[in-house]
């Protein structure tokens, strides 16, 4: 602001300078005194004693040669000062500036402070800085400006704006909390219904966020059957804030629970309770009440980033929807991390909850499959990933010091997906690489179980990779050999070779706003954080 005060030429005195220098004294007088009366007005010092002689406050093109011999003392440049330009170049210029910034130009003098009022300059910021593009009349029909919209509205919840997690147990989610219009809206994104991979996400308003007549932000709920009713959003923190529902009985429908449920499964698995009774019955039960219970409450939402993106990625990274034995589609982040490729859940299941690491990928050992004939043969596939994992495992020994590594125990066998009663474990592409440019046929071995049938025939290449299995309440993880398949630039699997089933996973086509990571170490820290908290 000091060099807005040294362009206005504000001195010790109030007010203008120039203006200062065309009145007389008395007219001068009275204008000092009526600016000491001004409750709104703040006195802009240049920088203190002194500041008047500055030569950059007095005068422009202070570096201008001395008058020649004879021609007598210079005459003094002619001063410039932002006063004396035109309201509407005022207004362009201002209209230009952060919106941040200009309440502190306000503070200037009367003139900066009225011109501001001009809702055009509002109407800018809100277009540039969060995509606003609204017909000023419908703003006027509801009896709010611009600036109403940018001060009460958009800055105001600036913070919860990007892509967030919702603490709901192990289950996590996907939120998406937009600028749309007038609107702030957070929307919950849904796996499509299992086992349709390639399908897009689902999406469903949660709370929206607008203004009024009376020129405040309105936050409404948007959950359940009987639309939008009263809420409440609490900013805890700037990567953390929560959603209230303040009229819990829009919750529910006339029929009770029961109802409730039914539509609940309807509209969640695309299926009738009669069509799943027999399958999960009560693990249906949990999530639905323990889903329901979070929103009849209060929801805690913990901010994530998309991944970055690197040249040399193997596929671009990003958020990929895989199937899961009997617990259905769930969201993974594939990230690149050097040598490694990390797929992190952002949904979840009690096995293995959302935040956890579900698969990671050595990209330094590539692994080669045999022919289609023999690729059909479990037993070889799993003798050459077993081949790398005990390579993988005497690098590591050797890396570490520890000397000669003792003889591996082959893991014991598990039924598919983990649905055996007493030891439920859950999973969490690696695929032999043709010459460049061409792809290699790519077959499921007799006896691995796949809920989706319609996987790629050809894979680019596959690499070894581990995969983490759990039983019910993330109880004895371990993780256990598989294979990565990268088939194309959406689309991969992995082989869990212990479990004897392969998850395909399909690029989430969604686009999301407010969610790049600020720099690879807020990346980083966010993983570590969500991690933490899913343990």
């Amino acid at each position: 602001m000091a060099v807005c005060a040294r362009l206005c030429g504000v001195g010790p005195a109030r007010g203008c300078r120039r203006r200062q220098q065309r009145r007389g004294p008395a007219e001068t007088a009275a204008a000092d005194s009526e600016a000491d009366t001004d409750p709104e007005e703040e006195r802009i010092e240049a920088g203190g004693p002194g500041a008047d002689t500055d030569p950059g406050a007095e005068r422009v093109g202070a570096g201008a040669a001395p008058a020649g011999p004879g021609l007598g003392p210079a005459a003094p440049p002619a001063r410039c000062s932002l006063l004396e330009l035109p309201p509407e170049l005022l207004v362009e210029i201002f209209g230009s500036l952060p919106g941040t910034d200009l309440p502190s130009l306000a503070q200037v003098c009367t003139k900066f402070r009225r011109i501001l009022h001009t809702d055009t300059i509002w109407r800018r910021r809100c277009r540039e800085e969060y995509g606003v593009c609204e017909n000023p009349r419908r703003l006027e029909s509801a009896g709010v400006s611009f600036r109403d919209v940018y001060a009460q509205l958009l800055h105001r919840y600036r913070h919860i704006l990007g892509l967030w997690q919702p603490d709901i147990g192990p289950y996590g989610g996907l939120l998406n909390v937009v600028v749309d219009g007038l609107f702030i809206v957070g929307w919950m994104y849904l796996p499509p219904h299992d086992p349709h991979v390639d399908d897009p996400m689902r999406s469903k308003p949660l709370f929206r966020i607008h203004l009024m007549e009376r020129r405040s932000a309105t936050v409404e709920c948007m959950y359940g059957h009987k639309g939008p009713h009263n809420g409440h959003v609490q900013i805890v923190k700037k990567d953390e804030f929560s959603t209230k529902c303040n009229q819990t009985d829009h919750h529910r429908m006339s029929g009770g629970r029961q109802e409730e449920f039914r539509t609940w499964l309807k509209e969640e698995w695309g299926r009738t309770l009669e069509d799943i009774f027999h399958e999960h019955m009560q693990e249906l039960i949990l999530m639905k009440f323990i889903y329901t219970s979070q929103y009849d409450n209060c929801l805690t939402y913990r901010r994530i980033y998309l991944p970055p993106s690197h040249p040399d990625d193997l596929i671009k990274p990003g958020l990929f929807k895989g199937t899961y034995g009997s617990h259905g589609l769930e969201i993974v982040m594939l990230s690149f991390h050097g040598q490694y490729a990390r797929g992190t859940k952002i949904t979840g299941d009690p096995n293995i909850p959302a935040g956890q690491q579900t698969v990671e990928i050595d990209l330094r050992h590539r692994i080669q499959l045999p022919d289609v004939e023999n690729l059909c043969n479990f037993n070889e596939l799993s003798r050459i990933v077993l081949e790398v994992h005990e390579q993988v495992r005497r690098e590591q020994q050797q890396e570490a010091g520890d000397g000669p590594a003792p003889p591996r125990e082959q893991p014991a066998a598990r039924g598919p997906d983990g649905a055996a009663a007493q030891d439920s474990k859950e999973p969490g592409d690696e695929a032999a690489s043709a010459p460049a440019g061409q792809g290699q046929p790519f077959v499921l071995p007799v006896g691995v179980s796949s809920r989706n049938e319609k996987y790629p025939r050809t894979c680019r290449m596959c690499f070894y990779g581990t995969g983490l299995i759990a039983g019910h309440g993330f109880t004895s993880p371990e993780r256990t050999p598989g294979v990565f398949v990268l088939f194309d630039e959406n689309r991969f699997g992995f082989l869990w070779l212990e479990l004897k089933s392969f998850s395909l996973y399909s690029r989430v086509q969604a686009t999301f706003r407010n969610a790049d990571a600020p720099s690879p170490q807020a990346f980083d820290e966010m993983l570590k954080n969500i991690q933490s908290l899913s343990s």
